[in-house]
C-alpha cells in the first residue's frame, strides 16, 4: 500500500514512531534495530509494511528494505505473526537471524519469546536460501557516545511489543548493571530474559 513514508519525526521510542509527514501523523512500530538508525535524527525514511485486519490497520516501519523484506518473509512462516517478527527482529541482528537460519540453530530462534521448538524449526525450513542480509549497513558512525540509559524506557519498549509488564520487569532485573545500558541493548538482554 506505501512504499515508505518520509517526514518529521514528532516522537520516538525503541517501539512506536509517530512520523509527520506533511501535516499527518502516522503511528509506526518499529523494531529496535530501526531505533538505532533514527534515534539520533529529526527526519527519515521508513520503508513500511500494512498489515490489515478486521480490527485495525498497523504500520510497520523498518530503516531499510532488506529488513522490511525479511520481516515480510518471516510473516510468511506459518505460526509467525507480525509481532513476533518484530521481536525477533528486535532480538537477533540480522546476521545472527542469517547465521541461525544457515546454521539451523533453531536454539538461538528458540531463545526470542513466543519462539517454540516447532516454529523454530519451520523458520529454518522455510527460509533456508532466501535471507540474505549481505551488503545490509546501518550508519551508526553519527550516534553520540550517551545513550537513555533509563530501564523505564526499556520497560515502555517492552510492553509496546506485547510483552506483559510484570514479565518485563522480571526481565530486566535479571540484568546486571541497567543503567549502564542504552535502551536497546536493555531491550536485547531483557528479551532474552523472557
Amino acid at each position: 500500500m506505501y512504499a515508505y513514508l518520509q517526514g518529521k519525526i514528532a516522537h520516538k521510542s525503541p517501539s512506536l514512531l509517530y512520523l509527520d509527514v506533511n501535516g499527518v501523523c502516522y503511528e509506526v512500530n518499529i523494531t529496535l534495530r530501526t531505533y538505532d538508525f533514527i534515534q539520533h535524527l529529526e527526519q527519515c525514511r521508513l520503508y513500511t509494511h500494512v498489515k490489515v485486519s478486521e480490527d485495525a490497520w498497523v504500520l510497520y516501519g523498518f530503516a531499510d528494505e532488506q529488513e522490511r523484506t525479511t520481516f515480510r518473509q518471516l510473516i510468511g512462516v506459518n505460526g509467525v505473526g507480525a509481532g513476533t517478527a518484530r521481536i525477533i527482529l528486535s532480538s537477533l541482528s540480522p546476521i545472527e537471524l542469517e547465521r541461525a537460519i544457515v546454521m539451523g540453530d533453531t536454539g538461538l530462534l528458540e531463545k526470542v519469546k513466543g519462539i517454540g521448538a516447532k516454529t523454530a524449526q519451520r523458520i529454518v525450513l522455510e527460509l533456508k536460501g532466501k535471507i540474505d542480509t549481505k551488503g545490509v549497513v546501518l550508519n551508526t558512525n553519527n550516534s553520540p557516545e550517551t545513550h537513555n540509559t533509563k530501564p523505564n524506557d526499556a520497560l515502555i519498549a517492552l510492553v509496546n511489543l506485547g510483552i506483559s509488564k510484570a514479565a518485563a520487569e522480571i526481565a530486566l532485573k535479571k540484568i546486571p548493571n541497567p543503567h549502564e545500558l542504552p535502551v536497546e541493548e536493555l531491550v536485547k538482554q531483557a528479551l532474552r530474559n523472557l
